[in-house]
């Protein structure tokens, strides 16, 4: 019972890390790294749910909403850099992070 849930983790954590590495807007890359944290959250709630040996634990749950507080500031933290960007350059690609430290 354990094996579909580890699937569909495993699916969302390689379909956001392949959007996060072809992409090359900002935001399209922090809405493939939600994916990539939802895609743990999954898993961890799931082995939560299904440990490998024992009774079920709410282990998985408590560093599921510990991983959810860290992608909510990471997502408001990497919008205002974001926003920064645009503001300055008035495009959101990849490269022109480069530019700005030669700034």
């Amino acid at each position: 019972m354990l094996l579909p849930y580890l699937l569909i983790g495993a699916a969302l954590f390689a379909l956001g890390l392949i959007g996060f590495v072809t992409r090359r807007n900002l935001i399209i890359m922090f809405l493939c790294t939600e994916l990539m944290f939802q895609g743990i959250v999954v898993n961890l709630v799931a082995f939560g749910r299904y440990p490998l040996n024992g009774e079920p634990t709410f282990d998985g749950q408590v560093f599921a909403l510990f991983l959810l507080a860290v992608a909510a500031s990471e997502a408001a933290l990497g919008l205002a850099l974001v926003v920064l960007l645009y503001r300055y350059k008035g495009t959101l690609d990849v490269g022109v992070w480069n530019l700005l430290k030669d700034e």
